[in-house]
């Protein structure tokens, strides 16, 4: 044992590649640690790999590596003619998971889908004032204002009622912040004075369970023995090795220390493709990358002003030196394969005189300073945010304006985000359902302030479009009212649209059963290491 030992240690690995060697270990090589296990809290896609996707389910889920969806903790489901009513029922036989902090007394009921929901959707709902907290994601897509009741009429039927139609209700339960928790998990955790602790202390329905997490280190999981569905269990333990680095990341592939990576660099993939023992599988990116300005700050709630910014913004070097290949200039809020894309719509020609003119309109002075925030990870929307953010500090430097690049950790970066702390930030979108809804009104309208619309923007005009849209079940009526929204947005302009990016997915050719998500999920289930 003692040569053994040894034999790593002159090998130069790691415990995480000795681990990878064991036999059901799958390694996870993810770019950032999760911002807490409450998905309810959160936006962050790496977030929802590690807590949603791993520990949790939710009523109904998308396919592997598709848009349709399926069955889950709902078997199944019914719409009444107006849509205003879905009836679930529920999955019997069911249970949460047993840790060291938790024993559940009972299988999973329609109880547990009241509190998940509830607590989201009432401000006065009993947890709220034991552990106050916000849920972006439940009001980014209006089901917050929509929910009328959720009632049951059995243990295992539930019952929503809607205040108006929504035609993407199923596909917005389905994401991970609709994940459903423990509601006699909850009960406990506020009798004990500790509701704080559903943040920390993750307890799901899912296909692992979490045995070890340190932060921007590592997180363990071991395979979820009562999973309802553990024909697709195909691992002992799951281990996410938080690598902040992509050319780290990439070198741990290559010596067998992960079997997958996240968000590789644009330069490396021929590099990938070269290597025998490993395989890269391309998509099309479902996705959006732009530069996002903050709306109520004086300066930037003159459009002229961001007319001037955006023209001065070289679009096509910032795709050669940041994609390199592996991206397609962005003029609209969300790619072309989306329906009721707008064709007609185009970007302003890179024009730096003309944007001197009006920034000097706009009564803006040389010399003018302000943050351009810059993120701390690389993305399928932007993989290099630091190079993309001195290409735009370089562009605005010609027209006399002085931007102080500014970054911070990923989970705060979002979060001082989100509370409209940046001037213009750089940030981007990988869709979650396919409807023009996600991109259009959980990025961009007024009740998205707070959640995941950075750019503060608040159009009644837009508002009234895309809502009216969001409650219309008539699919012709949704794409005359979302093209014209994006008209409105294209006139206002409150992002310079950048990107949208090809989807690269480097793995061990010893991983089987991996398939790229269209809303650039990692899940973990159906998947082996031979």
């Amino acid at each position: 044992m003692f040569e053994l030992k040894k034999l790593a240690v002159a090998l130069g690995l790691t415990a995480v590649a000795m681990a990878s060697h064991a036999a059901g270990t799958l390694i996870y090589c993810s770019e950032a640690s999760p911002e807490g296990f409450d998905n309810a809290q959160y936006s962050g896609g790496n977030t929802f790999d590690a807590s949603g996707h791993a520990m949790f389910n939710r009523l109904v889920e998308f396919k592997k590596g598709s848009t349709d969806i399926r069955p889950s903790l709902a078997e199944s489901w019914t719409i009444s003619p107006d849509g205003t009513v879905y009836t679930f029922k529920l999955r019997k036989g069911v249970k949460f998971h047993t840790t060291d902090f938790f024993k559940p007394s009972r299988e999973f009921n329609a109880d547990d889908v009241i509190f998940t929901f509830g607590r989201m959707a009432d401000k006065e709902h009993p947890f709220n004032k034991a552990y106050p907290a916000t849920y972006p994601f439940m009001s980014d897509t209006g089901l917050d204002g929509n929910i009328e009741s959720i009632t049951k009429t059995d243990p295992l039927t539930v019952i929503f009622k809607l205040k108006k139609p929504d035609a993407d209700m199923l596909s917005k339960i389905a994401l991970p912040f609709a994940s459903v928790l423990s509601a006699e998990f909850a009960n406990k955790l506020v009798a004990e004075g500790k509701a704080s602790q559903i943040n920390q202390q993750p307890v799901g329905t899912g296909p692992f369970v979490l045995r070890r997490y340190e932060k921007d280190a590592q997180i363990r999981y071991v395979k979820n023995k009562e999973y309802w569905n553990a024909k697709d269990v195909l691992v002992d333990n799951l281990i996410f090795a938080i690598t902040t680095d992509a050319s780290v990341r990439f070198q741990k592939l290559k010596a067998g220390e992960c079997h997958i990576m996240s968000q590789p660099k644009p330069q490396d993939i021929a590099a990938m493709k070269a290597d025998p023992a490993l395989k890269v599988d391309t998509a099309p990116g479902f996705n959006i990358g732009y530069l996002s300005y903050n709306t109520e700050k004086p300066l930037f709630a003159k459009p002229e002003v961001r007319q001037a910014l955006d023209m001065a913004i070289n679009r096509k070097a910032i795709l050669d030196a940041v994609y390199q290949g592996q991206g397609q200039e962005a003029t609209n809020p969300f790619p072309s394969s989306l329906w009721s894309y707008n064709p007609k719509l185009k970007n302003a020609a890179y024009n730096p005189e003309k944007a001197k003119e009006l920034l000097k309109k706009a009564g803006v002075a040389e010399g003018t300073e302000f943050t351009l925030w810059a993120m701390p990870v690389q993305r399928p929307y932007n993989p290099n945010a630091k190079l993309m953010a001195e290409m735009i500090q370089a562009d605005w430097a010609k027209i006399g304006i002085k931007a102080k690049i500014t970054q911070y950790e990923w989970g705060e970066y979002l979060k001082r985000l989100k509370q409209g702390e940046h001037d213009t930030g750089l940030i981007g979108w990988t869709g979650d359902y396919a409807s023009p809804d996600n991109f259009l009104g959980v990025l961009l309208t007024c009740e998205a302030i707070g959640g995941s619309n950075y750019a503060r923007y608040c159009s009644k005009e837009f508002d009234a479009l895309v809502l009216k849209a969001r409650n219309s079940v008539n699919q012709k009526e949704r794409t005359e009212l979302y093209t014209k929204a994006q008209e409105v947005f294209k006139k206002d302009l409150p992002w310079s649209t950048i990107a949208h990016s090809m989807v690269n997915q480097p793995m061990r050719k010893e991983l089987n059963g991996f398939k790229i998500s269209p809303f650039g999920d990692y899940n973990f289930e159906g998947v082996s290491v031979k």
